[in-house]
């Protein structure tokens, strides 16, 4: 074998590890990249049920608002009623465009988080009086709509850019247990997902916000996987 047919040799050798090379990177970042997504994205477990009827209204502020139901409930009839920087009054103000033209079978409220942004001492007791009302007004208005009522979810206050204001977990805990009391008693359901968003020193947990008061992709992706089974109620 003369010497130019080893060079030419080598120079394939080395093409061809650079080629394999190459190849394992990519398949390295696609691995990466699988596994990111897996984390934040939603496989619905729940085949479920729906009558031509069927409305699924989601009420309350911004965490609502920028919760994007079309990704998470695919294919599901369900309404997007939230609005930034609402408190319980702005709802009850405007019932009939919030809630009622929807004729929903299902409502889901969230309200309360930006009523806590207070320094009032009875800020607790009116805005559970507040929501009692919203609540009274759907069951009066729209009897045969069922009512979930979710926790207030818990804040952050150590993450930097924190935007809880005068929210403390003390306050949302507060509130969270007389809406968990009246909904034992009345027609309408609790769902405490405080449990699911906090963590050990009692935050709402670093991974599913940026700003300690919003969720991020993943806390949206930990609230529907608890919400979920109750579309198939």
């Amino acid at each position: 074998m003369d010497i130019n047919t080893i060079k030419e040799k080598m120079i394939q050798h080395k093409y061809y590890l650079i080629v394999i090379a190459v190849l394992i990177i990519i398949i390295i970042i696609m691995l990466i990249a699988l596994l990111n997504k897996e984390e934040s994205s939603f496989i619905n477990p729940y085949e479920v049920e729906v009558s031509p009827n069927d409305n699924f209204l989601f009420l309350g502020d911004s965490i609502t608002e920028y919760y994007s139901l079309e990704e998470y409930y695919d294919n599901l009839p369900v309404v997007n009623s939230g609005i930034a920087g609402n408190k319980t009054t702005d709802i009850l103000n405007d019932m009939k465009n919030r809630i009622y033209q929807y004729n929903p079978t299902k409502v889901f409220l969230l309200i309360g988080t930006n009523d806590l942004d207070s320094s009032e001492d009875d800020i607790i007791d009116t805005t559970f009086d507040n929501i009692k009302k919203i609540i009274e007004e759907i069951k009066e208005n729209r009897s045969e709509a069922t009512i979930y009522v979710e926790s207030i979810y818990p804040v952050n206050n150590i993450i930097e850019n924190s935007v809880i204001g005068n929210r403390t977990n003390e306050k949302i805990q507060d509130l969270n247990e007389k809406l968990s009391n009246y909904c034992d008693d009345e027609n309408c359901k609790y769902i405490n997902l405080y449990d699911d968003l906090v963590d050990e020193d009692g935050v709402l947990k670093e991974q599913y916000t940026e700003d300690g008061l919003h969720l991020n992709s993943l806390g949206y992706v930990v609230i529907t996987r608890e919400l979920l089974p109750y579309l198939n109620e």
